[in-house]
């Protein structure tokens, strides 16, 4: 029994784990857009729309720290930098777009199974 509960506490982990990665408010839709292809700051954030330039920056450098997105900075006056996941993240996009299909078919039920907290 131990063996088991190891390797399901193990396989939990690595679960938290990558929601720890993407589980912010942001993460996931950056992730989403530059699944179209490389973009630069500015029109992620209009694409994205809602998101303060700070925390969008925040955001970026944490998944390009996490080696799911690739940071292009070009020596240009004004400088020019692109956005584009990396192999890893194009990777996550797979089950992370799996993740929706899965709350849209199962929300009525999600609600109807909620119940109140109790006092």
């Amino acid at each position: 029994m131990s063996v088991s509960y190891n390797r399901d506490t193990e396989e939990c982990m690595a679960v938290h784990e990558v929601l720890n990665l993407v589980g912010d408010k942001w993460s996931v839709l950056i992730i989403v857009h530059l699944r179209e292809g490389t973009l630069r700051f500015n029109e992620l954030k209009r694409r994205i729309g809602g998101v303060s330039q700070r925390m969008l920056t925040l955001a970026l450098k944490r998944l390009e720290r996490d080696g799911l997105v690739l940071r292009t900075l070009y020596p240009e006056v004004p400088p020019r930098v692109e956005y584009q996941l990396s192999p890893l993240g194009r990777e996550l996009l797979e089950p992370l777009l799996q993740l929706p299909l899965w709350a849209e078919k199962n929300r009525q039920r999600q609600e109807l199974s909620r119940r109140p907290a109790k006092s």
